[in-house]
């Protein structure tokens, strides 16, 4: 899904963001890139267009522009604004996006929503990281050079007149996210609700902190590894992804703001307020509080308030299930039933190669207790199951893996007809779009004039002609409206397909868990057996048993 980000910079040196955009940069410190000769090195590709000015006199025109309108002359100034369009890298594959079409649909879209301004416009293919994704900047001077006509998303007065300063207000970066979501859907792209509140809220800065955790994380495991020992943690946590973890366990269970308070404060020591309609967490190591906007909408009142009430409804249905349940249950025929009400299945812990627990003997315990807990909820998977060898599970776990192998085969079968099916979507909507351009070409005396001023629709309407002319040979195209049609439907599989992958997966990593489990517990059953007799051999005539008696008192 493509995505806008909004950056705004009060940097009067126009130069640094030009040399940003045509030269590759160290993602740790922002700084330039120089070769064995200190030269600065050109990014390996990129495509650029400018407005209202020449690309590599931007910087310049901008301070001379600023200097003639007499604005941007004080330091607290916004002297640019950054915009920054990131495309989904499945679009790539699935939709064939280049980074030719990106950077002509970002042109378009900076020129229908920054008329007037200086700007450049820069598509990128490295992605932030190396990741490979293609993203376009539309860097904008602070101040209008040009007048223009009044567009309808303009709300201040006089904002259409040169000199005006862009305001990038709540109202106007709801209208920039409305043009990228329709821009993506008549492209046929990948695109998510913009408009709508993020569930997970995640800022550069907590991003940029994660990518270095991570790093000095992987660094210090190293050592750990080296040493022959086990690390405790692989993924480094924020104090925010933190939080998240906690408020996401806990709000499974909670049934009120008060408890869930109470639980939060005794099993992850995080305070949490209710103040101004909005919850407030204090992490351990923090003096002052993160607000529940910051962390996402899974995390604030209104959506933890609702999961309250469920958890209520939830609770009272389970404990009328339980109660009709034990009613018909003969616990001294059936001991192990005590053990149903199960929550998920967990890998029972190996305490003798597990450092944490090695160092303390209160952590140990507490394995121990989960051991046996996990060790029950295998048995009672594996009597729902009817599974009455080993051999069983095994056969049920390959069956399991040769269905999930099956279902993503079938996946990327149905990902190869929607690829096919949007590109067919896409140069149909093209060739209607540019049909009419084109036949007033044909009809016009002067082309030559015509076709400069219309190129792009011109190109537009003979790469889509071409391209269905391949495509239906026999001439008869399909309407857009029975191929969105046969869109929703592929969707409709596809989606579908994607619940049973997933329930597939849960399967296999539930039969994974079990097999590891039942093999820990029959290993755990032959140590003992082999230390009983070790012992017994050790202190014949019963001394075993009563030197053990000693050791326990």
């Amino acid at each position: 899904m493509a995505i806008l980000k909004h950056i705004k910079s009060k940097n009067a040196n126009y130069t640094s963001a030009l040399d940003y955009l045509l030269y590759q940069h160290d993602e740790k410190n922002s700084k330039p890139i120089l070769d064995e000769y200190g030269h600065k090195l050109l990014r390996e590709e990129f495509f650029m267009d400018r407005l209202n000015c020449s690309p590599l006199s931007f910087d310049k025109e901008c301070r001379r522009i600023n200097a003639h309108l007499h604005k941007n002359n004080k330091k607290g100034e916004i002297k640019s604004h950054h915009y920054i369009i990131s495309f989904d890298p499945e679009d790539v594959k699935e939709n064939n996006l280049t980074a030719e079409k990106a950077q002509q649909l970002c042109l378009e879209y900076a020129q229908k929503n920054f008329p007037g301004y200086q700007a450049l416009i820069v598509t990128h293919t490295d992605g932030d990281n190396h990741s490979g994704n293609i993203h376009t900047h539309i860097v904008i001077n602070s101040v209008r050079k040009y007048s223009v006509e009044r567009k309808p998303y303009m709300d201040k007065p006089h904002e259409e007149m040169a000199g005006y300063k862009h305001r990038s207000t709540k109202r106007f970066l709801t209208h920039l996210k409305k043009e990228v979501m329709e821009m993506c859907q008549r492209e046929g792209l990948h695109q998510i609700d913009l408009l709508a509140p993020a569930k997970e809220k995640t800022s550069e800065k907590e991003y940029r902190a994660k990518t270095r955790g991570q790093k000095r994380l992987e660094q210090i495991n190293q050592k750990i590894l080296a040493a022959g020992m086990k690390p405790a943690a692989s993924v480094f946590q924020t104090q925010k992804d933190f939080i998240r973890n906690a408020v996401s366990e806990i709000s499974k269970t909670a049934r009120t703001f008060d408890q869930f308070q109470s639980l939060l404060l005794d099993r992850y020591n995080i305070s949490v307020i209710s103040e101004r309609g909005r919850y407030r967490y204090l992490h351990p190591d923090r003096d002052r509080r993160i607000t529940d906007n910051s962390l996402g909408s899974h995390y604030g009142k209104y959506y933890l308030e609702q999961k309250f009430l469920q958890n209520q409804v939830l609770d009272v249905s389970g404990k009328e299930d339980q109660r009709h349940a034990s009613a018909n249950i003969d616990y001294r025929k059936d001991p192990i039933a005590i053990f149903r009400y199960r929550s998920s299945l967990r890998l029972v812990v190996n305490l003798q190669e597990n450092v944490k627990a090695m160092q303390s003997e209160a952590y140990a315990r507490k394995v121990k207790i989960s051991n046996l807990q996990q060790m029950a909820e295998t048995l009672v998977y594996v009597q729902e199951h009817g599974y009455g060898r080993r051999e069983e599970v095994v056969a049920a776990l390959e069956q399991s893996k040769e269905d999930l192998e099956t279902s993503i085969l079938r996946a990327k079968e149905l990902s190869s007809q929607m690829n096919t099916l949007n590109s067919q979507i896409h140069y149909t909507g093209q060739y209607y779009a540019s049909k009419n351009t084109y036949g007033d070409y044909l009809k016009t005396r002067n082309k030559k004039k015509f076709g400069q001023t219309h190129e792009i629709k011109i190109q537009q309407y003979l790469e889509a002609r071409n391209w269905l002319k391949e495509f239906y040979p026999d001439g008869k195209m399909l309407s857009m409206k029975s191929l969105q049609e046969k869109k929703e439907s592929l969707k409709a599989k596809t989606n579908s397909l994607k619940d049973k992958i997933q329930q597939e997966k849960i399967s296999v990593k539930d039969l994974e868990t079990v097999l590891h489990n039942i093999d820990a517990i029959l290993n755990r059953e032959a140590v003992f057996t082999h230390e009983h007799t070790r012992k017994s051999q050790e202190y014949p005539n019963n001394n075993y048993i009563k030197k053990q008696k000693e050791e326990t008192l």
